[in-house]
Order: structure tokens, then sequence, then C-alpha cells
């Protein structure tokens, strides 16, 4: 019989005495980066700020500027390779990782053996939280690579004690047969390859509600945290559902994940103290439970340590208590938007993942699509690509499937329309006509 909590004094600690503590690691993070990092001196000199001016918590969000991520590509191009936050008098640098590099040239990622250490244990803690156990076989079907998600799964997932099968992504034919061979027990892939994996296992004729997964942990983008995505991959692997993750910047990235109660993400935040600001104004607090965007701080990175990361995602938290007995606040609704990522259709405010979650809850829609933008004259066009999904329609006679997807172009356009207030043409394609993503998946194509 396992122990319920991979630290128990820490992750059910009184919140009042880990605010204490986290305060206590910000104070010491700030003098830190303050006194031995040019990026964080020069910054905080900018606005006028010393170290000492945070006594609160509240002073930490209302003092302390934001980074965005601009200004570390910006710092890495003016001091190569790792710009001027890389921090002073360190134990070696031993990996590098990078961003994913969809601009062009990565942001690198310099990580210290003593960080590198800690990024193992934290990982594992909420490995652990999430649900995985040292019985069990880990399915790593993410992309090994610069993609540091990748690596940090993997030490999380051997400090933990588990079984660990580093496979990568792609060549999902094999990836299946592999799965069932070794009777994996837990994946950990983004969501969207997820799905691929489920639809190209129905394909081979594999009963995939009863395959050897009892859990999945996902990770890389938003998905997991919407409810019909997580019903579609719950549902359809027969698996209990785990959202996980911040952003790369913030490894150890763990430090939002879910507890087996499934009941939003836990914050980890003495790890990685985590605020929720107001969209238009970093340095602007919410109430609880009011959405706003996520800002991230390192407590005990001394490699490259994010101080007040503005990560561009949006939540809303609560300190509402779990039933797993964790003092930790929550993300209830996971991290379901990109303020980055939101487009501006007719003056409308539209996020992909809002399409997204509209779209799986009309009956007969598949889980790929694609948003496709669009100027005609002065106008901004919206089209929504879609494919059906062939198993909800198994039973419809040939002659009467035209008028069926008819039906379904039809509920789609309505419900995106009372949804977002944006109207969309939307184009039922057949399925597999989209391209599969082995990663990340890419949604929108803005023509504009």
């Amino acid at each position: 019989m396992y122990k319920r909590y991979w630290d128990e004094e820490r992750e059910t600690m009184p919140r009042e005495k880990r605010a204490k503590l986290i305060l206590e690691k910000i104070k010491k993070q700030l003098h830190y980066v303050y006194h031995e990092i040019p990026f964080y001196r020069d910054l905080y000199d900018r606005a006028g700020v010393k170290p000492d001016d945070v006594v609160t918590l509240e002073d930490f969000t209302t003092k302390i500027p934001v980074v965005k991520k601009s200004m570390l590509r910006e710092s890495q191009e003016q001091h190569h390779p790792f710009g001027n936050y890389l921090g002073a008098n360190l134990s070696p640098i031993v990996r590098i990782h990078g961003s994913s590099g969809t601009t062009g040239k990565p942001t690198f990622y310099a990580i210290s053996q003593k960080d590198w250490d800690h990024v193992a244990e934290v990982h594992a803690m909420c490995f652990w939280a999430a649900g995985i156990r040292p019985s069990d076989r880990v399915h790593l079907a993410t992309h090994f690579s610069l993609f540091i998600g990748s690596w940090g799964s993997l030490i999380g997932v051997e400090k933990l004690g588990a079984t660990a099968f580093p496979i990568g992504s792609g060549e999902t034919d094999r990836q299946l047969n592999l799965l069932w061979h070794l009777g994996n027990t837990v994946l950990i892939s983004t969501p969207s390859y997820c799905l691929h994996m489920l639809e190209t296992a129905r394909h081979q004729g594999r009963d995939t509600a009863n395959s050897p997964l009892r859990m999945g942990i996902f990770i890389g983008e938003p998905g997991a945290g919407i409810p019909a995505t997580k019903r579609a991959i719950g549902e359809g692997w027969g698996i209990s559902v785990a959202d996980c993750a911040t952003t790369s910047e913030m490894t150890p990235w763990t430090t939002n994940c879910e507890c087996e109660e499934r009941t939003g993400m836990h914050v980890f935040n003495d790890a990685v103290y985590t605020e929720v600001v107001s969209k238009d104004n970093p340095n602007e607090p919410v109430p609880e439970m009011t959405s706003g965007g996520l800002v991230y701080t390192h407590l005990e990175r001394e490699s490259q340590p994010m101080i007040r990361f503005w990560s561009g995602d949006e939540s809303r938290m609560t300190n509402e208590p779990c039933a797993c007995g964790r003092t930790y606040p929550r993300l209830p609704d996971g991290v379901y938007g990109r303020l980055d990522d939101m487009l501006i259709i007719r003056g409308a405010n539209v996020y992909p993942s809002a399409v997204q979650k509209e779209l799986l809850e009309v009956p007969g829609t598949g889980v790929e699509f694609r948003i496709v933008l669009e100027k005609k004259g002065h106008l901004d066009h919206a089209t929504v690509q879609v494919e059906y999904n062939p198993v909800y329609y198994n039973n419809i006679p040939a002659h009467e499937l035209p008028q069926q997807l008819d039906a379904l172009q039809k509920a789609a356009a309505v419900k995106l329309k009372n949804a977002t207030g944006v109207r969309f043409d939307v184009e039922v394609l057949q399925p597999e006509t989209l391209e599969r993503a082995i990663s990340k998946a890419k949604r929108v194509f803005d023509h504009r």
C-alpha cells in the first residue's frame, strides 16, 4: 500500500504557515537576482524598486514589474547565448534546452545540476499527487528534442520510482503496438497527440476503452482542462485524466497539476509562486475566482530564475479545500485560455480553446478542427473546418449521411454563434482530412 502524499508535511501545511515561507523565499530570491543578475538589477532600477521594498506578498504583486517572453528573447539576442539573466556563482550548467522556436530561433534554457535535482523532486511530488505510483509503466509519447516537457517528465517519473518508456512522439502505429505489448499503464503526452493516438487505435480495430492504460497526464497545451476534451480522452481510453503544466520557462513546470480528485489543478506555490492578476495590469491582483492572467515566480531556481513571469495564460484561482487534503490553492477550471492567442474577429474577442470546447459539445463532431481567418473586402471572414466523427455515424445509411452532416454543420454554426457572438462559416470535413499533430496542434490559420 503506497503512501498518500509524496511529502505530507509540505503538501498539507497550514496555508498561513506556507504563506510566510513563500514570502521569505521571495525576499531571498529578490536579493539574489538584484545583486547577482544584471537583467533584474536593470529592470528594477528602471522601475524604481528595490528588494527591501517588498515586505508583504501584496507588495510583491503591486511593486515588482513582470518579465515577458519578448524581454528574454531580446536579452539573448544581446547577450549570447543565454542572456544576461543566467545567474552568478552557480554550480555548473548541466543541461541546455529551449523553446519550440515557432518564431524562428528558440529561447535557450540553461539549468544547473542543483536546479535539475530540484526539478526532479518537484515533478515527482506533482506526478505522485496526480496518481502515478512506482508500480506503473509510463508511456512518454512526447517530443524528445528541445522541448523540455519531455525531459522533465522523464526525470520526474524516474525520481518517483516508476518505470519510464520514453518512446517519444510519432510513428503512431508502432507506439500503439508497443503500448499494448508492454502493458503500459500511464500515458504522458499532449492532449492533441493523445486524441490522434485514440483515433489511430480505433482504425486498427482496438478496444481502446479496455487498453492497458489506467490514467493519463496531459501537458504542453491547454485541452485536458476543457470538459469536453477531458471527456473525449477519458471515455475514449477508459482512463482517469489529469491536466498538468505551466510553461517551459517555469521549469519545474508541473506545479499546476491535478490530484486524484480531479477537481482542477493544484498550484504547488511553494515551488513556483503563482498569482492571478488583471489582464490589463499585471501589478493589480484580482479577487479569488476572478479570471485573470497567470504570473509565475521561481522560489528556488538559481539558473535563469523567472521572477514574476507573465505567462499569457488565463485562469482563476480558489482556496476552497480539496478532498485530497492538500492545502495548496487550485485552478478549478485549469488553464482555459491564452491571452496572447486571443483572436479579434469583427471586434469580438475569441479564444481558440473556446471554439474547441463548443465544437466538442456538438454530437457528431470529431476532435480535429481548425480556424481560418481571411479578409473579404474590409470585413473579417471566419471559417471553422471540423471533421465529423465516423463512429457516431457508423450506423447511418450512406444515402442519409449528407443530410445528417448538413444538420451537423448547422448545429455547429449555431453553437459557435451563441457562445462567441461571432458568425462562423462551418465546413464539415471527411475524417482524416486535417493534418495530425505529433506534439502541439496548430489550430489557427490567420490570412488577414
